[in-house]
């Protein structure tokens, strides 16, 4: 509990940060633009923290189902299948997306907007082709929202910012603990390789209950069935 607190604490601590940084006097302009980025890189880190979430539960309920087999060989391949229907994720760069650790003295809008600089340099590909009309409709969109910040003094964006920011911040964290469990995953099950079915069987039920009593898994899981 002590150290829940902390960490509770440090948190505050910068989100508070971040609502004092923000008033840096930028122009309107630049609040717009920082709005816009803020908001791309949101949608897409959306993307890969639902895929991260959804692949982890989905493996807890194949683990799960698997108890009902009993034939260990052939649970045995059960777990090696469900484990790599995780870890294939690894491969596919355009699906997960890596964030850099933060600074020891790094404050949150430096760091998530660093993030942002990432993200954006990471093409997402396997979207397609989009259409003309596609691309008319994203314009339309964009430009309804840059009318609604032109309406809006530049006090009012910088304190939409600021939230925007804290929202990142939270997701950022909450999908880098997601990205780390999916990326031991690989090292361990990749490490496992070396020893026979026992005992790697053990080995591999193992890894998943780890996973399981994570707190960076146990706290998200259940946000799929609330969705």
């Amino acid at each position: 509990m002590y150290v829940s607190a902390n960490v509770n604490k440090k948190t505050e601590d910068s989100l508070r940060l971040a609502c004092e940084k923000n008033k840096r006097g930028q122009t309107k302009e630049e609040v717009i633009e920082t709005n816009e980025r803020l908001r791309i890189v949101r949608i897409r880190l959306d993307g890969s923290y639902e895929i991260a979430k959804r692949a982890l539960v989905e493996l807890m309920c194949k683990y799960t189902d698997s108890k009902q087999v009993r034939n260990v060989f052939q649970r045995y391949n059960l777990l090696k299948l469900m484990i790599k229907d995780v870890i294939k994720l690894e491969t596919q760069y355009w699906t997960l997306v890596d964030i850099p650790k933060q600074e020891k003295q790094e404050t949150v809008p430096a760091f998530v907007l660093r993030a942002c600089s990432i993200m954006e340099k990471t093409h997402k590909s396997g979207e397609g082709v989009k259409t003309s009309a596609r691309l008319a409709e994203e314009a339309d969109t964009k430009r309804e929202r840059i009318e609604r910040l032109e309406s809006m003094t530049t006090a009012q964006i910088e304190a939409e910012n600021t939230q925007m920011t804290n929202d990142l911040y939270r997701l950022l964290k909450k999908y880098t603990g997601l990205r780390n469990l999916i990326r031991d995953l690989k090292e361990e099950y990749n490490s496992s390789k070396v020893y026979p079915i026992f005992p790697r069987y053990p080995i591999l039920k193992d890894m998943i209950k780890d996973i399981m009593h994570n707190p960076d898994y146990m706290e998200v899981c259940h946000e799929v069935d609330q969705a």
